[in-house]
């Protein structure tokens, strides 16, 4: 009894001698994870019209260049951009047709929630389409 008296008083004495514990990462174990649903159609192939996940931070999911896209929305987030607002509706946008092809985003991105729709419908959705490439593919029709 007084020899496990003896162990627990100098395994407290030592842990009090190595200093504090450093802070457990909080903010990330208690952060909702970067998942996103991309549901593609009228790309011009079949082998990418369909639904994808993407998931960053740690990268996985089934998209099939998942490390470039975290990569392109993190390097969009360093920018402050939000890459899936839309257009705003006092942009001026050029009469230019870029396809059928859309693609609709859902999920959660650095905590946020995410319902974003993408078209190529005039020049303003195209260079948003063409700025999350290689999350969405090559829009070209």
């Amino acid at each position: 009894m007084l020899r496990l008296a003896a162990l627990a008083v100098t395994s407290a004495l030592a842990a009090a001698a190595a200093g504090p514990l450093p802070p457990l990462p909080l903010g990330r174990l208690l952060a909702t994870p970067d998942r996103l649903t991309i549901a593609m159609a009228d790309t011009g192939s079949h082998r990418l019209d369909r639904e994808f996940r993407l998931e960053c931070d740690p990268v996985g999911g089934d998209h099939p260049w998942k490390e470039q896209s975290c990569a392109r929305l993190d390097q969009l987030a360093k920018k402050g951009k939000d890459p899936f607002a839309p257009v705003s509706p006092n942009e001026v946008c050029s009469v230019q047709y870029g396809g059928p092809a859309t693609a609709q985003i859902t999920g959660t991105w650095h905590g946020q929630r995410v319902d974003s729709t993408f078209r190529r419908t005039n020049g303003c959705e195209i260079s948003r389409w063409d700025e999350l490439e290689p999350l969405l593919p090559p829009g070209r029709s």
